[in-house]
Order: structure tokens, then sequence, then C-alpha cells
């Protein structure tokens, strides 16, 4: 993932949304497990039409841990199919609306025929040039770089940029991508929980009470506002000028 220019504002944004919530919005609601699934399967259909609009190019999505193997086996079923009949569904769309589809982690472990839903949806989507929809399938951060760092040959460390090559071709992420520009979490919960641990790396934070299937444009919208109001130094101080407007605001 390629360092970006700290001095300047980003042409596009890296969202990743850990989609957190699925399983307590149906309890709640005395319905099963797998019905909470479904409808966050809507609300990422929703994100991924609004991600652009709002100044997104990547938006990278966790799906499926690779501690969700820990799941029942039927409701683990039961999200494989899920994702593999919305890639099914969604490709189409994703073609006409020029959204290009990655998805990243481990594929040794799936079906034959979630595997097959993935290559043709990656594939497929190939020449989209509006978004980058990455989706997290049996995904692990610290694998990843456990598998990454055993790439490497060399006696001397690898630099970050080298490294970051390394990463990608470790989650099978295509091409580098650039680093995680704000990492939204819904459900209440305030933890990575093993993911993009590199890429997060001065990604800003944002934590949302709202479970996932009830996520919507509005709140997408919210929380982009809310990361453009930040002030992200990268380690350095604050410009002079900035430090200045910062102690005006405070008298």
């Amino acid at each position: 993932m390629p360092t970006r220019h700290h001095d300047t504002e980003p042409q596009g944004l890296h969202v990743a949304i850990i989609m957190d919530g699925n399983g307590r919005w149906a309890t709640s609601r005395g319905l099963p497990r797998i019905a909470g699934h479904r409808a966050g399967a809507r609300a990422v259909r929703r994100t991924v039409e609004t991600a652009p609009s709002a100044g997104i190019t990547t938006l990278t999505l966790y799906a499926f841990s690779s501690d969700n193997w820990k799941r029942p086996a039927d409701e683990v079923a039961s999200l494989m199919r899920l994702l593999r009949n919305y890639l099914r569904r969604e490709t189409a769309r994703c073609v006409k609306e020029g959204v290009r589809v990655r998805i990243i982690g481990r594929r040794d472990r799936l079906d034959a025929d979630v595997v097959a839903a993935m290559e043709a949806a990656e594939q497929t989507t190939a020449h989209g040039t509006t978004l980058e929809l990455r989706i997290a399938v049996d995904y692990s951060a610290r694998d990843t770089l456990a598998r990454a760092a055993a790439l490497w040959r060399d006696d001397a460390p690898p630099s970050r940029e080298q490294f970051a090559r390394l990463l990608a071709e470790a989650s099978q992420a295509g091409p580098q991508t650039p680093d995680v520009d704000l990492l939204v979490r819904t459900g209440g919960e305030q933890r990575l929980s093993d993911f993009l641990l590199w890429e997060c790396s001065y990604a800003e934070l944002c934590f949302l009470p709202v479970m996932w299937p009830d996520f919507d444009e509005r709140h997408l919208r919210t929380t982009v506002e809310e990361f453009r109001r930040r002030e992200r130094r990268f380690g350095a101080v604050a410009p002079p000028r900035a430090q200045a407007a910062a102690v005006s605001l405070r008298r």
C-alpha cells in the first residue's frame, strides 16, 4: 500500500468497514441470525451505491474473518451461500456502475462454488474505475502479515513499500491499495478484530452504535464528514497556521 503524500488531500478515500451487529439485530427482533445477515447484505448494497458520491474510491468490507470458522457450521454454511448469491446477483450491477470487485483473504478453505463466484465477479468487473470494492473473506491481518514475512528472502529487512507489496501478494489482493483513511465499525464494539492492521496504521477510527443492517446513506456520509473535520498529522506537528487556528477556536 503506497504511502500517500501527507501534505495534500487525497483525491479519493479508502474506507474500511467492520460490518458488525447482524446477529444481534436479528435476535433483538426474534429472528434467526441468518435474517440479520440477509439484512446486512442490503446494507452492503446501499453502502456501495453511496460510496462514490461520498468521495470514496476504495471500499474494503470485512465479510468473514478467519476466526468466524468457529461459529456454528449451519451459520457458516448460510453465510457462504449468502456471499455466493450476492456476488452472482450483484455483478451485473457492479459492471453498470463501474465497480471493480476484489476478494482478499484465503480461498483454499472455501467451497469450489464460492471461489468460482468470486473469480467470476473479479473477472467480469475488472474494468471498473468508479469504485474498487474489496471484500475480505477468510481474512486475518495477523496471518497475512506472517505470510508476507515468509515471502521475504533477503537478509536485510524490507522497506515499508516492499513489505506492502508482499502483503498484497499474501492476501491475494492484486495490486497495492492505498492505506486506509477511515475505519468504521458498527455494532457498538470498539476493536479492530484482526482487520487490516498494517493498512490502518494511520487510519482515523469511527465506532458507531448502529447495527450493520440499519447502516444507511446518512451514516456513511456523516462518518466521512467527521473524518474530513479531523486533523491528520501522521506523527508530525500541525503547521503554525493550523495551531494558531486551533488556539483561536478555544478562546
